[in-house]
């Protein structure tokens, strides 16, 4: 009869996953992993599988923890409203001292160089939903007339995409809120 495991699965994911966003795949070894999660290596292969299969799971409970930020597109009071506050709490979490810095798909992104083809379609879904959120909001904004009914919402949304990665990235080196408040406010007067 095989031995009950003993860890809370979800708690132990949260900890690999907190190893793949500071360190990246290739930077996160197995001894760090197990480190962080507490884990015997039998338990973690029993458990998850193979590495890739970790970063895989890591990067689905990123996303669904994620979705909290992305409802702020999907009924503001109005369309630059809604896209304030999503980089207003995507600034903050991006400087959060309490987590690594940055965002897991974006580093996922930035490091695509060994992960499978199941991990490059999560990140790419990853990315396709928030641009979809992006130009759903700037629709509205549009149908309101809030929004010039002449500008390329998709253009915008690609737009307003790589601003949201781009802030994971240079945030690391450029710590300074008031700068990133500035740009958005300069790329809705834009809208």
């Amino acid at each position: 009869m095989g031995r009950n495991k003993e860890f809370d699965r979800e708690q132990v994911l949260h900890q690999a996953m907190l190893v793949f966003w500071e360190k990246g795949f290739e930077g996160a070894s197995i001894p760090d992993l197990l480190q962080a999660m507490g884990l015997s290596r039998s338990s973690l292969y029993e458990t998850f599988g193979d590495k890739e299969s970790l970063y895989l799971e890591a990067i689905e409970l990123y996303k669904k923890r994620s979705l909290s930020k992305r409802r702020l597109l999907e009924n503001p009071t109005s369309a630059k409203e809604g896209i304030r506050q999503y980089f207003d709490r995507h600034i903050s979490a991006a400087l959060d001292e309490a987590s690594p810095h940055g965002c897991l798909i974006t580093i996922a992104t930035v490091g695509m160089d060994s992960p499978d083809e199941q991990t490059r379609a999560a990140i790419r879904d990853s990315f396709d939903g928030l641009e979809k959120c992006f130009i759903d909001v700037l629709r509205r904004g549009q149908q309101t007339g809030e929004i010039a009914a002449d500008q390329d919402v998709k253009t915008m949304a690609t737009l307003l995409l790589s601003l949201n990665h781009g802030i994971n990235v240079v945030t690391k080196m450029k710590p300074d809120r008031q700068q990133y408040d500035d740009m958005i406010e300069a790329v809705l007067g834009l809208l």
